[in-house]
């Protein structure tokens, strides 16, 4: 007997319809025969399936049976048709009537007992279900809940094949999950962010530089010699970011499904901003994302957040460059033979660097060690492209002894997020109506728009241009932090002095790279 379930495909960050066909009775010797271009994790369901179902109280099929994946041209991946597989044995073999089955869509893995594990992508299958007009959508208890998060579709947690079973013959009744009870519970594993800005001792400068960043949305490369609190500084950042909206936490949360960091401890939890820390020595691949079927790297899963890359100048060249066109575009495209995807990237890149591989240029109380060509050598391994695409850069010296004993305290994270908070309400505002949700995502058109300056302010950036010897894109850049100043100002329009404070973040990139 052939029997057919509706299940999905994790390509990328989507789901992809997929029919998981079983049919039973077929002459020969009993087995089971997996077809429909899977990999060896689905090609291992026939062990899982088998266990499960005989632990389970069910009969297996006493003849040969064969099991297609539909469409035959999609590489398929992963656990995730274990329990639609399973369950498409007990309609073939007649221990479960089809008709149960239509309106639903399911996926999950099995262990060998019969209960059900989380899968990656349970967002993205629930917006499957609901496009492909499905009024029910089985998944296990983890995937489920943010599946729940889709509107319009019924979703139930599935705690084993069991329960599956008695679910769909109506002896076992299973409560919908609920969306608008969500927030909290998906939040739950949240990473817990310690720290505050009332701990850092002086450091006005980098303090103001990084408001400013965070409240429109810019990149920011911190440089200073070691101790001076580049990274204590960079870890607080995101003490000071505001919420995401939901549509922004939806994308947040379907991009780290799909990677599976929410199956494995703390996640990134819903209604707040992921900080990707990537270590010096991550590979292109990692970093970019890819594999042999392409999947979102650490620059997407720190999508409406921070990527925060510590010692800059460490990480390898190629890494760095990858990042050239993401930071540009807000996505990125990755074609592998077995597919090509397109991933949302639109990151706040937070990037800190010592003066030289000493650290210790133009530091007072500490003689460099470095030669000319050491420093040269050292700081060349940030292209002039990446650093134009880097809109603050702003010196952290090196504090001194006094500053270090004081018991002053400075602006709480509190106090900067409100006005962090407030800037992004004005970009809201302005940009309703449209893709962009900071300054920083502004196209060129919103830039001809929104940062006018008056004949007197555009000849002073003219001369600043001329002098610093900056590129074109960096005239962009100015402006789009001009703007953001005026914001945190509460200002309409830009004036000088928001104009003036934008060119001094770009004086470092020519004076110590050239």
């Amino acid at each position: 007997m052939l029997a057919i379930l509706t299940s999905a495909s994790l390509q990328g960050i989507d789901a992809e319809l997929v029919h998981v066909e079983v049919n039973t009775g077929e002459a020969g010797a009993p087995d089971l025969v997996m077809v429909g271009l899977p990999d060896a994790g689905v090609k291992e369901s026939r062990d899982r399936v088998s266990s499960a179902v005989t632990n389970s109280g069910f009969k297996m099929p006493w003849s040969r049976t064969t099991i297609n994946l539909a469409p035959g041209h999609l590489r398929k991946e992963g656990p995730m048709y274990d329990l639609p597989i399973a369950l498409g044995i007990l309609v073939a073999t007649q221990q479960l009537k089809a008709e149960t089955l239509d309106e639903c869509l399911v996926a999950g893995e099995l262990s060998l007992s019969g209960a059900t594990r989380p899968i990656r992508g349970g967002l993205a299958m629930g917006r499957l279900a609901r496009s492909l007009g499905k009024k029910r959508l089985l998944l296990p208890q983890g995937s489920a809940n943010e599946a729940a998060l889709v509107e319009g579709i019924e979703v139930y947690a599935i705690a084993s094949l069991d329960v599956a079973f008695r679910f769909l013959v109506g002896e076992y009744p299973l409560e919908m999950i609920q969306p608008q009870l969500l927030s909290n519970e998906a939040g739950r594993d949240a990473p817990t962010v310690t720290g505050d800005f009332s701990e850092i001792k002086g450091q006005q400068t980098v303090r103001r530089a990084v408001e400013v960043a965070v409240a429109g949305g810019h990149n920011i490369l911190l440089l200073g010699p070691p101790g001076s609190g580049k990274s204590m500084i960079a870890k607080r950042i995101p003490t000071i970011m505001p919420a995401p909206t939901r549509d922004e936490s939806l994308e947040i949360l379907n991009i780290h499904s799909a990677a599976g960091v929410t199956l494995s401890g703390p996640g990134v939890g819903f209604g707040h901003r992921p900080v990707r820390t990537p270590h010096h020595t991550v590979s292109d691949v990692a970093l970019l994302g890819g594999g042999s079927i392409p999947g979102p790297g650490e620059i997407s899963l720190a999508h409406h957040g921070v990527l925060f890359l510590d010692e800059l100048p460490e990480f390898k060249r190629s890494a760095l460059e990858v990042l050239r066109q993401p930071l540009e575009d807000g996505q990125v495209t990755i074609s592998r033979s077995a597919g090509k995807i397109t991933v949302p990237c639109a990151f706040m890149l937070v990037a800190a660097m010592n003066p030289c591989p000493c650290g210790y240029l133009g530091d007072p109380k500490h003689n460099c060690r470095c030669t000319p060509t050491q420093i040269q050598r050292y700081r060349a391994r940030i292209s002039g492209p990446l650093l134009d695409r880097i809109d603050l850069h702003v010196e952290a010296p090196a504090l001194s002894m006094s500053e270090l004993r004081s018991e002053a305290t400075g602006e709480s994270s509190e106090l900067i997020r409100k006005r962090t908070e407030a800037a992004r309400s004005r970009q809201r505002r302005r940009f309703q109506g449209s893709s962009t949700s900071a300054n920083a995502r502004m196209s060129h058109a919103q830039i001809r728009k929104h940062c006018q300056l008056p004949t007197r302010l555009g000849d002073l950036l003219q001369s600043a241009m001329e002098q610093l010897q900056l590129s074109a894109r960096a005239y962009d850049r100015i402006l789009k932090v001009a703007l953001t100043l005026a914001d945190l100002g509460n200002r309409d329009s830009i004036e000088e002095n928001h104009l003036l404070e934008a060119i001094q973040y770009r004086s470092l990139d020519r004076r110590l790279f050239y």
